[in-house]
């Protein structure tokens, strides 16, 4: 009897702990909801997202337009500074044709208006390129480019024959006039030189701002030199 007594309790606790088991197998697959659930980040309305976009584009346009402006700016203060440059030399090559009348006629006894002539007609012709790479597409601005940087090649090197034939001829003898006439297109022709490299590096890297800006100095060296030829060698 006393056996019997004592295995009950085993028993019950057996049964007990079956039991509890049994409750949290239950539990785990059926788990209670959590007391607080994170709140869950709401999406933009369609139209908020898309007046936000509209807002973000406005702001890029006006930066970009902004720094079109500056660079516009820039450019025309520029060519404006080289404009009053080259005036305030060929005002004074003609006020000292004036004063030295005898100098002015033993420096154009040395010039030669048939190499200028030629010049002229190649720094047409580059400017002409350079003006088609402004209309042409993408795809067709490195050659009018590189047309236009190989006509100013050929503009130096007459430039420079040309300087060598008067050199050699004795042009040093028309004193202050020989050297304004150096000045004013030796000035003239570093514009074209430098002119050159800027084209040829611009098609081998071409972009809509820096084609537009080149073509807009090169053609004022041209009108630089159309004004130039008549003073210098006709006048």
């Amino acid at each position: 009897m006393t056996g019997a007594a004592t295995r009950r309790p085993n028993c019950a606790s057996v049964m007990e702990v079956m039991e509890g088991s049994f409750r949290f197998a239950a539990i785990m697959q059926h788990p209670p909801s959590p007391l607080f659930v994170p709140a869950q980040r709401r999406p933009r309305a369609p139209a908020l997202g898309k007046a936000m976009a509209t807002i973000d584009d406005m702001d890029m346009a006006v930066r970009k337009a902004r720094s079109g402006e500056g660079d516009c700016l820039l450019l025309w203060i520029l060519v404006w500074s080289e404009l009053a440059a080259f005036g305030a030399l060929l005002v004074a090559f003609l006020v000292t044709t004036v004063v030295d009348a005898g100098g002015a006629s033993l420096l154009r006894s040395h010039l030669h208006p048939g190499l200028a002539a030629l010049n002229t007609v190649l720094l047409v012709s580059s400017g002409w390129q350079a003006a088609l790479a402004v209309r042409g597409g993408a795809g067709a601005v490195r050659r009018p480019l590189m047309l236009a940087a190989l006509f100013g090649l050929a503009f130096a090197a007459v430039k420079i024959a040309e300087y060598t034939v008067e050199i050699r001829s004795g042009i040093g003898g028309a004193g202050t006039l020989a050297e304004l006439y150096f000045l004013v297109t030796g000035f003239h022709l570093l514009h074209v030189v430098f002119g050159t490299g800027i084209l040829l590096l611009v098609a081998w890297r071409p972009s809509r701002a820096n084609v537009v800006m080149i073509a807009t100095l090169w053609h004022v060296i041209d009108l630089v030199w159309l004004v130039m030829f008549p003073i210098v060698y006709l006048t």
